[in-house]
């Protein structure tokens, strides 16, 4: 608020706002008895440095689900556009989101805390502002396993559920059935996203862009001097950076987030906005998690296009407030994307086959021809490189894979399955290690459970019936993902998926 004017008419409408990044917008509290449904331990304790206890409090269920206000806090909604599935959508912002306020942390970390689900802003254009158990439970849930799978994300510290009715129309077929209304507490480092600066060059508010710009360098990326003249494409050379990275971190987990419009993009690179998403089970380039993603933009497979897409954007944003040599810099960095993500993906995809070393030239190879024998085979994405964490290389040698190895069992039922064998075993050797060593190393980067989409709907059919039992034990599981787990065993959270799971389906209505 100190840095930049807020929105000038003060009253909760829907409406276009113009000349602000924020408007003052109140949340609307749940109606009906509140119900801590879940929390997460790690982000009470080792983010906003309270006591798990803490959560066991009438206040905490207050105050974290839009009931009451926290001294001086002054809800804002962000302003934002974004060019959706390729085209520009106009303004968008936060319609059912508020801003609490910033918290500094004793470890000096600022984090912004965010209501999702909280009530209507005046960007909530046709919406109620409220979210729903089912697409709750999944943003809380699947935040915090990205961010125990090593992946940069927004956190989450509290679901809270309400009986208050909430209509959705889940498959946009006209079918709307009654929900319950739940709130997330979202957290993150910033919330500022490439359509942040997209409504401001659109809407021609250049000095506001400059602010913005200024403001994000100052706030987080310190490295850059505020006075350099250069800022605003070192800024955007850091951005296209860890964006890559963020894109190859995401393929070697199996993650598709499902709607990777400008306006879900973070300028910090990190995972935001948890909707249709889905952890890909048989491997396959062209799976599509999100049932509305007709033409499958948003295919596991074409995330780093997306990603380069995304940036193009971003650059057009900037380009107002870049001379020409500075524009001419930009696109050269640009072009560089590509380079970045396949030699990010390269590193990530050695360690999870164990391969180290930077001498080999045909690692890219091994790598490409075990994916393409997976997608022949339909070899289960996560399961085979565990599997592969855990086979010996004798067994490998041999072809003696247990049968409790389901996914590489599968797997070895391609033609030419030897021939890759053949090739990987004299380049593990090459390392000189052992194969206790090669098996740890490679079960550290390897997780044994992932939130795949049956997972979740098991947990969320459960939670609507008001139990919360196994959101508890996912996130239990979630949050050590690479150590077996024996509930999670007996779950059968790391055997193949079972039959009712086939016809599953997520959209983005939430």
């Amino acid at each position: 608020m100190e840095a930049f004017p807020t929105d000038e008419i003060d009253v909760n409408y829907i409406r276009t706002v113009k000349r602000c990044v924020f408007s003052q917008s109140y949340p609307t509290p749940l109606k009906g008895p509140l119900k801590l449904a879940a929390v997460s331990k790690d982000v009470l304790e080792s983010v906003l440095d309270v006591d798990v206890s803490v959560s066991l409090s009438e206040d905490f269920v207050l105050y974290f689900s839009g009931g009451k206000l926290f001294t001086g806090s002054v809800p804002l909604a962000h302003r934002y556009g974004g060019h959706q599935f390729g085209y520009w959508a106009g303004q968008l912002g936060d319609g059912r989101a508020h801003l609490l306020g910033q918290y500094t942390n004793r470890k000096g970390e600022t984090w912004e805390l965010q209501l999702k689900g909280s009530g209507k802003t005046p960007y909530s254009r046709s919406g109620d502002g409220r979210a729903v158990v089912r697409s709750s439970v999944r943003e809380f849930l699947c935040s915090e396993a990205m961010h125990h799978l090593g992946v940069p994300t927004s956190r989450a510290a509290s679901l809270i559920v309400s009986e208050e009715p909430v209509w959705r129309d889940p498959f946009y077929n006209g079918s709307a059935q009654k929900e319950r209304g739940a709130v997330v507490l979202r957290l993150a480092r910033s919330w500022f996203r490439i359509g942040s600066l997209e409504i401001l060059t659109r809407s021609g508010e250049l000095d506001l862009l400059r602010k913005v710009l200024d403001f994000v360098i100052e706030e987080h990326f310190t490295t850059i001097q505020t006075d350099d003249l250069d800022k605003y494409v070192a800024l955007f050379s850091t951005v296209v950076k860890e964006t890559a990275h963020l894109i190859a971190q995401w393929m070697s987990v199996g993650f598709a987030h499902g709607v990777g419009n400008t306006d879900n993009f973070s300028l910090l690179s990190i995972t935001i906005d948890y909707g249709p998403f889905g952890f890909m089970e048989a491997y396959n380039p062209n799976f599509v998690p999100n049932t509305s993603d007709d033409e499958g933009r948003y295919s596991i497979g074409a995330q780093a296009n997306m990603g380069l897409f995304n940036l193009e954007k971003l650059l057009e944003a900037l380009y107002p407030v870049l001379n020409p040599n500075q524009q001419s810099w930009a696109k050269h960095i640009l072009k560089g994307f590509p380079q970045i993500y396949q030699k990010r993906f390269q590193e990530l995809f050695k360690a999870k086959l164990g391969l180290e070393g930077e001498e080999e030239s045909d690692d890219g190879y091994l790598i490409a021809f075990l994916l393409k024998m997976m997608e022949d085979t339909g070899a289960d994405f996560s399961m085979t490189f565990r599997h592969l964490s855990e086979v010996s290389a004798q067994q490998l040698h041999s072809r003696s894979i247990p049968k409790a190895m389901w996914a590489l069992q599968d797997l070895s039922d391609h033609e030419y399955f030897s021939e890759w064998v053949n090739m990987y075993l004299p380049r593990l050797q090459r390392a000189h290690r052992s194969d206790e060593v090669r098996q740890h190393q490679m079960r550290g980067v390897n997780p044994r459970y992932v939130l795949r989409n049956w997972m979740a709907e098991s947990a969320i059919r459960k939670a609507e019936k008001d139990d919360f039992s196994e959101v508890m034990l996912l996130q239990d599981v979630l949050s050590r993902p690479y150590v077996e787990h024996p509930q999670a065993e007996e779950r059968g959270y790391a055997s193949p998926p079972p039959h009712w799971a086939k016809g599953l389906k997520v959209s983005c209505s939430s």
